[in-house]
């Protein structure tokens, strides 16, 4: 429910406390207004301060921690992200809101996959798959096929990259996890194309052309990525079609059609100025110089190389300052030019130093070893000329202001999804209760003497509590500790029978508080007011906030319990998932990597290596 469809609601509430929900609406609709407009930050004020202030209706703060959940998405915080979507859940849940359930699930595992947990991000966006097709909402139907195949397919890339493995040389288990993104995909484009929305049917080319290209079928992922440039041009969608053509480029240096992978790098060079992308227009450079280094068109690479080196030092980029002069040096080198490679092979080695990169200290070593030896230069002499040649690009300022800076900056950029942690398990108070020891039981054992003054001990609790045995029984929970039973006296005397009783009736009447469904845990509920309504709709009691995760998944389940299970985690918005991972750095598109996410760096080394001998001048062959 929207925020604009909960004032209507609202303005016809006469109850008491009208006032407190009125603002607090009314701080959540500009809340709403700002982060329309793009400034995410300031929304979130305001969707706090109408928390603060608090209101009693449900729907209305489902719609504040659905916003505010999306919100801190967009803001890279994805751990509050999270725990505002599980409370959205556990208040659409709450009121049998079955379509609330299912965009919340939907929300929450987007946010799950993002921070990595791949198995919870599967379990909630099935879960929106079932309640969407229950409900016949096609829509929501094709949102919920479209982000399953975006969890399977990060999965399957997540895990491939472990090995290193390049495309189509994956393991079975993740060509498996690729295909079923592949099924969710094809099924959510044929849903598209049957409700007619184009732009969603561009959205699942795209991504179908990237796990095609995964999976080793470049050509059945260049078919689908030239309908996304079809459909992006149709639309005048420049982000997509620069997306489009790279990853076109990526697929023809696959299939050795190098001459058409330039034609779309080149492409996307324009774009990528045209959208004042620097970091993309270094990618493009990138790319450029290393398809003409395979062409053999070496002073075109070195012209690419060098647009790359230039905009990796405004960046700040060290590593792929570290790619441009490796690649600078082994194409100068190719031209014969061996001073030029040696000056780069030595930046190359200076900055894998500082990376603390030893692969790329090492291939640099053996460059300028190799370098040195070609003109006949002694060790002393190359230490004295270091530095000096005029095709010397960092300043000594630059160079500095490179040192200072931290050599692990882009591996803690790229890796910041590793670190995150899901919420937090163990709040203050459960920490102040595990340092408490556990209460023995007490209680008189019962003696075969006793036998008449036990009936009348349990006579006289069954009158008391009636038909209320359901209601005061309690749940087993892992993190709660066991309350220690009274001792029982024994009713020789009426008094100590009054004292029983009403011993009793004060631990029960506590037990019965904490059974009832305030829902004292979600921030900006007026509980005072509306205990009593939420009584009415619960369908279930609520766990406490440090249940784990896993437990609120498997209340979310239903009857689906066994089959839904997941292990414990060991550590709405629709877009190509390349464009959702740029969005993640948060705005600042001035302070990225240079180099390609999809690098085809390990691919023209292996592709080069045969060419190595061809590409140096070597001497008369032996003869015996």
């Amino acid at each position: 429910m929207s925020l604009s469809a909960s004032a209507e609601n609202l303005s016809g509430d006469g109850q008491n406390g009208a006032s407190d929900s009125n603002m607090c609406l009314e701080l959540a609709l500009e809340g709403e207004r700002l982060c329309k407009s793009g400034d995410c930050r300031a929304g979130v004020a305001f969707f706090q301060a109408a928390i603060q202030a608090g209101t009693d209706d449900l729907r209305t703060l489902s719609a504040i921690y659905s916003q505010l959940g999306n919100a801190y998405f967009y803001l890279g915080d994805y751990v509050k992200a999270m725990q505002y979507h599980k409370h959205d859940l556990t208040l659409a849940r709450t009121m049998g809101d079955k379509l609330g359930e299912a965009k919340s699930s939907g929300n929450l595992g987007n946010t799950l996959k993002v921070m990595g947990k791949f198995d919870e991000a599967m379990i909630c966006c099935k879960r929106h798959l079932e309640i969407s097709r229950e409900l016949g909402d096609k829509l929501s139907e094709g949102r919920a096929l479209y982000n399953l195949g975006n969890v399977y397919h990060a999965k399957g890339k997540q895990v491939g990259r472990v090995g290193q493995q390049d495309p189509g040389e994956f393991s079975e288990d993740v060509r498996q996890c690729l295909q079923q993104a592949v099924h969710y995909y094809e099924e959510n484009l044929e849903l598209m194309r049957e409700l007619g929305d184009t732009a969603a049917q561009g959205r699942a080319c795209g991504n179908l052309g990237n796990t095609f290209y995964l999976l080793g079928d470049f050509q059945r992922a260049i078919h689908y990525h030239n309908e996304r440039l079809k459909i992006a041009r149709e639309f005048g969608d420049k982000a997509a079609e620069r997306r489009a053509n790279s990853n076109l480029g990526n697929s023809h240096i696959f299939l050795g059609e190098f001459e058409k992978a330039a034609q779309h790098y080149k492409r996307t060079l324009i774009l990528a100025q045209e959208l004042g992308d620097r970091a993309v227009e270094a990618q493009a450079c990138y790319s450029l110089g290393n398809t003409y280094t395979l062409l053999r068109d070496y002073p075109a690479a070195v012209e690419y190389h060098l647009r790359h080196l230039v905009i990796a030092q405004q960046l700040m980029d060290r590593v792929g300052e570290g790619r441009a002069c490796w690649s600078l040096g082994n194409a100068y080198s190719a031209m014969g030019n061996h001073e030029k490679a040696l000056h780069f092979a030595n930046l190359h080695l200076n900055i894998s130093k500082e990376l603390g990169d030893p692969m790329g200290q090492a291939t640099a070593q053996m460059n300028v070893a190799g370098l040195q030896e070609i003109l006949g230069m002694e060790k002393s002499e190359l230490d004295a000329d270091k530095g000096n040649g005029t095709t010397r690009l960092l300043s000594t300022n630059t160079a500095s202001s490179m040192a200072a800076s931290s050599p692990g900056r882009y591996r803690l950029r790229r890796q910041s999804m590793d670190n995150l942690d899901l919420i937090k398990l163990t709040p203050d108070g459960k920490q102040k209760d595990s340092g408490e020891p556990p209460p023995a039981r007490a209680g008189i054992a019962p003696q075969p003497s006793q036998e008449e003054e036990e009936e009348n001990f349990f006579e006289l609790l069954s009158r008391f509590q009636s038909g209320r045995m359901d209601d005061q029984r309690c749940a087993l929970h892992a993190n709660r500790k066991p309350r220690p039973r009274p001792r029982i006296p024994s009713p020789e005397k009426e008094k100590d029978g009054e004292d029983l009783l009403e011993l009793i009736a004060g631990m029960q009447s506590k037990r019965m508080d904490e059974q009832r469904v305030t829902l004292p845990y979600l921030p900006g509920l007026n509980t005072n007011r509306n205990n009593q309504a939420i009584n009415r709709t619960a369908v279930q009691p609520q766990q406490d906030t440090d249940d784990s995760f896993i437990e609120m998944l498997v209340r979310c389940q239903g009857s689906r319990l066994e089959d839904q299970r997941s292990p414990l985690p060991t550590a709405s918005t629709l877009h190509d998932a390349e464009e959702e991972q740029n969005q993640r750095s948060n705005g600042n598109t001035q302070s990225g990597a240079t180099v390609p996410e999809e690098d085809l760096f390990a691919l023209i080394q292996r592709l080069q290596a045969g060419r190595m001998e061809d590409q140096r001048a070597s001497g008369p062959a032996k003869t015996h």
